[in-house]
């Protein structure tokens, strides 16, 4: 009989192919649920497919969407045809490509999807789920700029800083990773190169394992750690560059 599991997901960027497969291998149902990191869009082709994927996928299992920056770029590109060049160039246009063969019902029911995205989900084990990191030392809540929910890359940055074997109750242990049990990102690639797993930090995990570069896409069970990834993105796209 299947148990109810929390499984956290990383930085999908359009490769839909490698979330349908990652899902698969990690049996998902809908007694699961499933706390997204962000990045939905910008890399492969399927931007337009990967975000009907999980509005649909919302509707027959609990899901939690956090928002990344790239899925706030894309929104502001769909309500303001804002030209932005460096969005483009690491990713954009792919997703600007798969948008222009999008009907303005489908448009709309993504720019919902992209508004009503989370900058950070806080579980009742305080565990913290968001994008990238946070720079108030006080908390999530004390944060002054929404955008470093998304942005921000000075949190792994600390936590790959320090001596790993510090105990928490050290004084010497970052202020800011104190508050929470846990605390989960993605937005940092551990590897553009090739394999990787997802990597733990002090208390932080970072869950983004370069999708959208050489890397798999992750699945992880909070509870147990335990990992499951999909082949590596690129290789279901073999004519497209992604973010390389």
């Amino acid at each position: 009989m299947s148990t109810k599991r929390t499984l956290v997901i990383g930085d999908i960027h359009s490769g839909l192919k490698g979330l349908e497969e990652v899902l698969q291998k990690a049996n998902v149902t809908t007694k699961d649920s499933l706390i997204f990191l962000g990045d939905y869009v910008d890399g492969w082709s399927e931007a337009v497919e990967t975000v009907e994927f999980l509005l649909a996928l919302n509707r027959t299992h609990q899901c939690i969407f956090i928002r990344g920056n790239h899925d706030e770029l894309c929104l502001n590109w769909l309500q303001e045809g804002a030209d932005n060049p460096m969005w483009v160039q690491h990713g954009g246009a792919a997703t600007i490509m798969s948008y222009q063969k999008a009907d303005n019902e489908t448009i709309d029911s993504h720019m919902l999807f992209y508004q009503n995205l989370k900058n950070y989900y806080l579980d009742e084990e305080n565990r913290l789920f968001l994008h990238a990191g946070f720079t108030n030392l006080k908390g999530v809540e004390y944060e002054y700029f929404p955008k470093i929910f998304y942005w921000d890359r000075t949190l792994w940055e600390l936590a790959n800083s320090m001596d790993h074997d510090l105990p928490k109750e050290d004084v010497r242990y970052p202020k800011r990773l104190t508050h929470y049990k846990e605390i989960y990102i993605g937005h940092t690639p551990i590897s553009k190169t090739g394999s990787a797993q997802p990597k733990n930090v002090a208390n932080v995990w970072n869950i983004d394992t370069g999708a959208a570069f050489k890397g798999p896409l992750s699945i992880m069970d909070i509870d147990t750690k335990e990992v499951w990834q999909s082949d590596p993105v690129h290789t279901f796209y073999p004519d497209e560059k992604g973010r390389n």
